[in-house]
């Protein structure tokens, strides 16, 4: 990365105002060329304007190489825009990237820590395709798959598994959404000519046995949907949602931010849990060829958790900026060592 980078900071609603300040507090340790823009949208964005993202606020995002994202919150009203749905589709950033990686001295749900996989999610339709009817007595919701949309999705979890063991699972429910035949007929030809080893489950089987047999996994690909609940679902096998981080990548775009929501039973209370935050900045420091800082991040986390200067989600007693500021200060010992 030799120009500067612009990166929008986007903190959010809710936890979201607390764990992007961490996740920057780390980042600026490095001292990296990056230009930080902040802006604002959300849930508070539309309190205040009656809108939670605009044209403007789109093309300050375009303007930039990517995104630091926190949370946003959704109320239940049909005028609210999605923002998220509405950044993927004007950036056109069509894969969602969730690894399932454990922490040192983290368990989850299973007790194990032997499992190392990635869910790969089409990003941008499926049944998030916004095509929506709402009457009095029904309501419609248009699945979309697409063989665009399916062999981009292919190509993009086909080309991290050749990074990785070259494992491929293809999620579908093609036995009762015919619509599925596409997007696992799509993944299957993408893979074969990618010379990729793959196989192919039902997602009510492939739940079962990601809870079960983690180990055996290594990328996996599936539609929307089935990777919102399956990556979701997963971040029980490290130990919290607090934990997992995430990306939306497209062609020119990159998106970064934790998987958990914006918390606002908890916000402003000073103990949700920056980690995932932390780790989704270290993913972009991925996407930008910052390998190098990138495995000092996680070092860095991981020498904080095994400290136990953690939230209390993790047992711990420290606050997101206590764990947050623990982090950079790890950061700045190994770089000065």
């Amino acid at each position: 990365m030799s120009e500067k980078m612009r990166v929008a900071i986007v903190e959010g609603d809710g936890i979201g105002r607390e764990v992007i300040p961490a996740a920057v507090e780390v980042l600026d340790v490095f001292g990296l060329p990056i230009e930080k823009v902040p802006l604002e949208l959300g849930y508070g964005k539309w309190e205040k304007c009656g809108i939670a993202i605009d044209d403007n606020d789109l093309d300050v995002l375009k303007s930039c190489d990517c995104v630091l994202f926190g949370a946003i919150t959704t109320p239940p009203d049909p005028n609210y825009k999605s923002v998220l749905l509405t950044i993927r589709k004007e950036l056109d950033m069509y894969a969602n990237i969730r690894p399932i990686k454990p922490l040192p001295g983290v368990t989850g749900v299973i007790g194990r820590s032997d499992f190392d996989f990635v869910i790969v999610r089409e990003n941008t339709e499926g049944m998030y395709s916004s095509i929506e009817e709402f009457h009095e007595d029904v309501s419609y919701t248009k699945r979309v798959v697409s063989r665009k949309g399916s062999e981009r999705i292919a190509r993009t979890a086909c080309k991290i598994a050749k990074e990785r063991h070259n494992d491929l699972t293809i999620v579908h429910k093609s036995n009762v959404l015919k619509s599925d035949n596409m997007f696992l007929n799509t993944c299957r030809e993408v893979a074969e000519s990618e010379n990729v080893g793959h196989r192919d489950m039902l997602v009510d089987a492939m739940a079962y046995s990601l809870m079960t047999y983690p180990e055996r996994y290594d990328v996996v690909v599936t539609t929307n949907l089935f990777g919102d609940i399956l990556s979701d679902m997963s971040a029980a096998l490290v130990g919290s949602l607090g934990l997992a981080p995430s990306a939306n990548i497209g062609d020119k775009y990159a998106f970064f931010e934790p998987v958990h929501g914006s918390g606002p039973d908890i916000a402003g209370k000073g103990i949700a849990n920056p980690i995932a935050a932390i780790l989704s900045m270290k993913m972009m420091l991925e996407w930008m060829g910052r390998q190098k800082e990138a495995d000092i991040v996680e070092e860095a986390v991981g020498r904080c958790i095994t400290e136990n200067i953690t939230t209390p989600d993790l047992g711990g007693a420290a606050s997101t900026i206590e764990v947050g500021r623990a982090i950079a200060n790890h950061v700045r010992e190994m770089l000065d060592g």
